[in-house]
């Protein structure tokens, strides 16, 4: 702590001792009452400074943040799992993506790879794909457009995973045609 941060803690230490110290004497004849009054508003301005400490943290959980371009970039923010998101344009059709530095392609789910046009039942699941759970069939595909922001990518190369994938993910392969800029609370991607 500073010097104005302990003067502003003396400050109010003393402001509450003077206030305690009022409420205690008026209320000397019925010093339970007064007491159990005194508990009530002290747990109110607990519960106060907690919400105000943890506000960011609560809008952030109630209200995740989509990811906006600015003259900066794309910037996105993290999400309460600690995870970047990016909902892209994929052949017409909004997919969201987990951004995900670790991945070496562009991965579709089967449900998003359906949702943009492809018969997952009709891809060649030739490729492999090493995950978190193992090794994994993967199909390669282009996909036609590929738009973050006002950034149009055709002709993206792409993999469709042939495993249990809950988001797609947004790997490597498209990610290094960005610059990359990572903070605790967001991600900048610009190009």
């Amino acid at each position: 702590m500073v010097g104005d941060d302990v003067a502003r803690l003396v400050y109010l230490g003393l402001l509450l001792a003077v206030i305690g110290g009022y409420f205690l004497l008026s209320g000397r004849h019925q010093l339970g009452k007064t007491l159990q009054q005194a508990a009530i508003w002290g747990l109110i301005f607990l519960g106060a400074i907690a919400v105000a400490g943890l506000w960011n943290d609560l809008k952030r959980a109630t209200h995740p943040q989509e990811a906006l371009v600015t003259g900066a970039g794309i910037e996105v923010p993290v999400s309460p799992d600690g995870h970047f998101y990016l909902t892209a344009m994929v052949n017409g059709v909004k997919v969201r993506f987990v951004v995900d530095t670790g991945a070496s392609d562009v991965v579709l789910t089967q449900r998003d790879a359906a949702r943009i046009g492809l018969d997952p039942k009709t891809l060649n699941y030739f490729g492999t794909a090493t995950t978190a759970n193992g090794q994994v069939m993967t199909a390669p595909v282009r996909l036609d457009t590929l738009s973050l922001g006002d950034r149009v990518d055709r002709d993206v190369p792409a993999v469709v995973n042939n495993g249990v994938l809950d988001t797609s993910l947004l790997g490597m392969s498209y990610l290094g045609r960005y610059q990359i800029a990572l903070t605790r609370d967001q991600m900048v991607l610009k190009r």
